[in-house]
């Protein structure tokens, strides 16, 4: 079972009130580094509209704060998102798999069932899930600046130069993450983006379109895009977000747990699939983040969702050429950051065979995948501890 957390935040009671002060702020931005690189691809590469893009993930932010009370993430599903744009899918394929996200995450949640399942995952197990996001988010860092996407401005700059830069970054981050430094970071990324993009700008909302959908794509989004997206969703978004908000804030994170969690997400998909926009997601790993830079109540959420509802509506015109200048240094090093912090969730864990499990677990998913990790995971933690419950049984049974 997952077992009582350590709690370094506020343990007991309510939520904390709604603050909008500079910590707040500086914890807003944190989890940008996951968020702008899939966005712009997506619309880069997938041709998706920029609206359609930032409005689901603002406006799942908003609802995050309310229902919540605390810094509650909102990401693209990274999976699919990988897929959709290696692949180079089109916005209807995208659209699809966004509707079949929402619609089994809203059943399953509305039904209890993930909260069912959840129970079966020990704290071993969940940190193992949790160490994979960390290594994941370090490797989406490195190949943002090693090998620069298309279609980013930095695409073409050296990468010793952007390897560098990201490194000064990240060791700002690190040392002064508690001094604003994510706000620093941010906004002259946003001041070096606006001077690059500036002849590209343009006010006003992109185009919204419905998207055409049939029987061949659904399936195609389905066995292509959904699948591969549903352990990990299940397990971060859900499993592991609960569980780390319990460990940060103990107590008053009691709203936040997998039945809920796969409900906001799963209402957001289908607004997002009903408007050929980009899927999103919870994530452990963006609360780490969040939580590292400042974040301490919903004001967190509250202020970048305003944001990205803001410039979704009055920036998507230009937002594609203003999100690809963003400097990718800056990117990677926010995700590296949050990537090591969210790493560091495993100092709580007690004893040779939790820190087994949770390498093994973490092993398995860097090198094979998520689905094998879990069930390596779960048989290493379940299957020992069935086989002492039988050895113990005869012998309790004897002695009456």
């Amino acid at each position: 079972m997952l077992r009582a957390p350590s709690v370094s935040a506020a343990a007991a009671g309510s939520p904390p009130r709604l603050r909008l002060d500079r910590r707040e702020l500086a914890g807003a931005v944190g989890d940008v580094g996951v968020l702008v690189p899939i966005a712009t691809a997506l619309i880069v590469a997938n041709g998706l509209s920029a609206t359609a893009v930032l409005l689901p993930a603002g406006l799942l932010y908003l609802g995050a704060a309310a229902a919540y009370r605390l810094p509650v993430p909102v990401q693209p599903l990274k999976a699919f998102g990988a897929i959709a744009i290696a692949q180079g899918l089109g916005s209807d394929a995208i659209a699809a798999g966004a509707l079949l996200m929402g619609a089994v995450f809203l059943v399953l949640g509305r039904t209890g069932l993930i909260d069912r399942a959840a129970r079966a995952f020990p704290t071993p197990v969940v940190r193992g899930i949790q160490l994979i996001v960390g290594v994941l988010f370090l490797q989406i860092a490195w190949d943002l600046v090693r090998d620069p996407p298309a279609g980013f401005v930095d695409a073409s700059a050296d990468p010793v130069l952007l390897v560098a830069l990201a490194l000064a970054a990240l060791g700002a981050a690190m040392v002064l993450k508690h001094r604003s430094v994510s706000l620093a970071l941010v906004g002259g990324g946003i001041l070096i983006a606006v001077v690059r993009a500036a002849d590209e700008l343009a006010l006003g909302p992109s185009a919204l379109s419905l998207p055409t959908l049939d029987a061949a794509t659904f399936w195609t989004a389905f066995t292509v895009l959904v699948v591969p997206q549903l352990p990990l969703t299940f397990a971060n978004s859900c499993v592991a977000t609960s569980d780390v908000a319990r460990t940060y804030f103990g107590a008053a994170a009691e709203r936040v747990r997998p039945g809920r969690l796969a409900q906001s997400l799963g209402v957001a998909n289908l607004f997002s699939g009903a408007v050929s926009g980009m899927p999103v997601c919870h994530g452990a790993g963006g609360m780490t983040a969040h939580r590292a830079f400042g974040a301490r109540t919903a004001g967190a959420p509250v202020a970048i969702g305003a944001v990205l509802v803001v410039a979704a509506l009055l920036l998507g015109a230009g937002m594609a050429a203003l999100l690809a200048a963003f400097p990718l240094a800056v990117l990677a090093a926010m995700l590296a950051a949050a990537g090591l912090l969210h790493v560091g969730l495993l100092r709580d864990l007690r004893g040779g065979r939790a820190w087994t499990i949770a390498l093994l677990v973490g092993a398995v998913g860097v090198l094979v995948g998520l689905t094998p990790a879990l069930v390596v995971g779960l048989a290493a933690w379940w299957v020992p501890a069935r086989l002492a419950s039988h050895r113990r049984t005869p012998l309790s049974s004897s002695r009456g």
